[in-house]
């Protein structure tokens, strides 16, 4: 009988996030889970000075509590009006209960009156994929944009309402799922994790 191989586990309760991973990654031909399958497993804190830190401390906690091939990320906003802010604390930005809305109206009135020249700004990614506890490897991707005047957009979740693609005229909120897999920070970042994931021991 063949052999059903073991799922990725993608280290997120978030099930926004999990299904847009599936899409990302399907080319990796595996079966996934996430940290939902998991209720007891214990990721802790995010740790770390930059994304890339951070990504490897969660894929290392998400492959120790399960013995899982890991993959996990860490993103944010960086608006250089705002001097990078939020960055790194994208997902706590104005601390935890805030929600999306909240935080994206804070950002527009602390931009207020900006011309857009000004308002520069891309999201950024950095994944990491943990083979083991001493073996995580780490990818990133990037995408430049501006911070719009006002939301736009109900296809996509967190700050892609602000996030506008002048080429496009479009917010990352805007896009198709197709056009923000293509484009998108995350996107970038899962197609070079895809060799990675399919043979994570002979990329040393």
């Amino acid at each position: 009988m063949p052999v059903t191989p073991k799922p990725l586990l993608i280290a997120t309760r978030n099930p926004s996030k999990l299904r847009e991973f599936k899409e990302l990654l399907k080319e990796v031909d595996l079966p996934f889970v996430s940290l939902l399958d998991f209720p007891q497993a214990q990721v802790g804190e995010e740790v770390g000075e930059t994304f890339e830190e951070i990504a490897a401390c969660k894929a290392r906690d998400a492959h120790q509590a399960t013995g899982l091939l890991s993959l996990a990320d860490d993103s944010g906003l960086e608006i250089d009006a705002l001097g990078g802010a939020p960055g790194i604390h994208s997902h706590r930005f104005l601390g935890d209960g805030v929600t999306d809305d909240e935080r994206n109206c804070h950002i527009l009135r602390q931009m207020a009156g900006l011309p857009m020249q000004e308002r520069t700004a891309r999201f950024r990614c950095s994944l990491a994929i943990a083979v083991s506890a001493g073996e995580v490897y780490t990818v990133s991707g990037a995408c430049e944009g501006l911070i719009a005047d006002e939301p736009r957009g109900a296809n996509g979740f967190g700050y892609d309402p602000l996030f506008l693609l002048p080429d496009l005229g479009k917010t990352m909120a805007e896009l198709t799922s197709e056009e923000k897999n293509r484009l998108s920070h995350r996107g970038r970042a899962a197609s070079a994790a895809i060799p990675l994931i399919r043979s994570p021991r002979s990329t040393r």
